[in-house]
């Protein structure tokens, strides 16, 4: 853990940078890891995902479902555009926390940055 920053995590998954990118200036490409899956994205990727994630969290599960929330019944579409995801309701938001959690974190930390040099 010592070769990456942390910028967010829940019970599902971490967001991080790799403090290699840092050195090398490439600011601007993330580490999202949930379940078994993870994406090395770009903050566009990254706010897309989150669009994508939003969009499957609209469509909800199955209104009748008995398996209450056992089942992977969601459809999540990913950045890589030949993979998605089977998630359960459950883990959908998990996920959409991760990524609203991992956005909000990047934002105001580069906000705080730009006010700092000021």
């Amino acid at each position: 853990m010592s070769d990456i920053q942390r910028i967010y995590h829940n019970d599902i998954g971490i967001a991080f940078q790799w403090k290699q990118d840092i050195a090398k200036n490439r600011h601007d490409h993330f580490q999202v890891i949930f379940r078994d899956t993870g994406f090395y994205l770009t903050l566009q990727q990254l706010e897309n995902f989150a669009k994508l994630v939003q969009q499957a969290v609209s469509r909800g599960c199955c209104k009748e479902c008995k398996a209450n929330n056992n089942c992977r019944s969601i459809l999540l579409k990913t950045p890589a555009a030949n993979v998605d995801l089977a998630v359960s309701e459950k883990e959908l938001e998990a996920i959409s926390d991760l990524m609203e959690g991992t956005l909000f974190q990047i934002k105001l930390d580069r906000y705080l940055n730009d006010v700092c040099r000021n």
